[in-house]
């Protein structure tokens, strides 16, 4: 046989091989954990498998006690609260997600993930075919709460207290204690194990306003809560009052808020008698919003069009607020204007000194070529005469 037919016939055996070679079982890399949850909450179970190739991802459902009976579940299933997420790449990874739970949901959830290329064939036993992880989904019915109404606060002076308040009704098990959150982070002090209890605000402002949540916590189920909002007027408490720049730099002008629920930002410039409004399509004004916080950006200042006073606005349910920044754009020559400032005053100062000088009356000015001592007169002289003719007559 010639060498490169037997090389050829090589390379062929090997590319045949290699799947075979480098093939790899389904296997968990995450497996969904077990948990307890009430009436009304959502739940999202994780699976993450390994294989090549890379495995298919399905999931089951089983009642309780019935693990016999398990059913494929589909996306968009049980009135569209069911939502399943899979992504295939070197890994598998599926999200199964449930919303608005009922006691019905209670159950058996099973992650399968096999890559047999008979895993669907229905004369397989998908026992040897699919491997499977399960967890348990217990969901209780969710704790009666009454909590005081969502409160408005008006700003009226005198300022009044606000009490918040939360009465745990029904319970199917003993609660342990109870405390107060405020977006999101607990409210120190407030723990207690009554049943009722309640959060005082002595003197609210609009950064007292928020989501406030009473939550009890129990020894053999989840935490169960109640929300009450507490809303007022944004107040702008940040901003800057004025910004000084040069032509051709970038400027940046912020507003910061309090009160909820977070507002509607807008911008604005004044032009002349009106104000304009403000947006991201002329490429050199960019606003960006996060919550209580706006800026905006404006670069390569024109001295002509740029100074103006800007107005940032603040919008919610409530009501709204605004406040103003005067942008002044300088010359690029204004770092200069102190020293020519100081060049002109000396170059007057040399000219006033150069006039005075030669105005001055001539007779009181000294010539080089005088002599520095007395002129002798003329009556000195005839003293002289007079002396030298009386010698001469003796």
């Amino acid at each position: 046989m010639h060498p490169n037919a037997v090389m050829l016939a090589l390379v062929l055996l090997g590319n045949l091989m290699l799947p075979l070679i480098s093939a790899q079982n389904a296997g968990f890399v995450k497996s969904p954990m077990s948990e307890t949850k009430l009436t009304g909450d959502t739940f999202e179970l994780y699976c993450d498998v390994v294989g090549n190739p890379t495995p298919e991802i399905q999931w089951w459902y089983a009642e309780i006690n019935r693990a016999d009976s398990f059913k494929q579940l589909w996306d968009g299933a049980r009135k569209r609260r069911v939502s399943i997420n899979t992504a295939y790449g070197a890994n598998g990874v599926s999200v199964l997600g449930i919303t608005r739970l009922t006691l019905e949901d209670s159950g058996t959830y099973e992650c399968r993930a096999s890559n047999d290329p008979k895993r669907n064939d229905l004369r397989q036993n998908p026992a040897t075919t699919w491997i499977r992880a399960q967890a348990t989904i217990s969901v209780l019915q969710k704790p009666k709460i009454n909590a005081t109404d969502q409160i408005v606060l008006t700003g009226e002076s005198p300022v009044k207290p606000v009490t918040l308040q939360c009465n745990l009704t029904t319970a199917h098990t003993p609660h342990r204690e109870s405390f107060w959150v405020k977006n999101g982070l607990e409210i120190s002090n407030t723990r207690t194990e009554l049943k009722h209890t309640s959060h005082r605000i002595v003197k609210p402002r609009a950064d007292d306003s928020g989501e406030y949540m009473c939550v009890y916590t129990f020894d053999m189920a989840p935490n169960a809560n109640a929300t009450i909002e507490v809303k007022a007027k944004p107040a702008i408490h940040g901003h800057k009052r004025s910004e000084n720049k040069n032509e051709g730099e970038n400027a940046m002008l912020y507003c910061k808020s309090v009160g909820y629920p977070h507002p509607t930002w807008t911008w604005c410039k004044m032009d002349g008698t009106s104000y304009t409004d403000i947006d991201n399509s002329t490429g050199r004004f960019f606003i960006t919003i996060r919550d209580n916080y706006t800026e905006l950006n404006i670069l390569n200042l024109d001295i002509l069009t740029d100074p103006a006073v800007y107005q940032c606005n603040a919008t919610s349910v409530i009501g709204n607020t605004a406040e103003t920044t005067i942008l002044r754009v300088r010359s690029n020559l204004a770092p200069l204007w102190p020293f020519l400032g100081v060049l002109a005053e000396i170059i007057i100062l040399v000219v006033i000194i150069v006039v005075y000088e030669r105005r001055k009356n001539p007779d009181d000015i000294i010539e080089d070529d005088e002599p520095a001592v007395p002129m002798k007169t003329n009556s000195t002289n005839n003293h002289k005469d007079k002396n030298i003719r009386q010698r001469n007559a003796k």
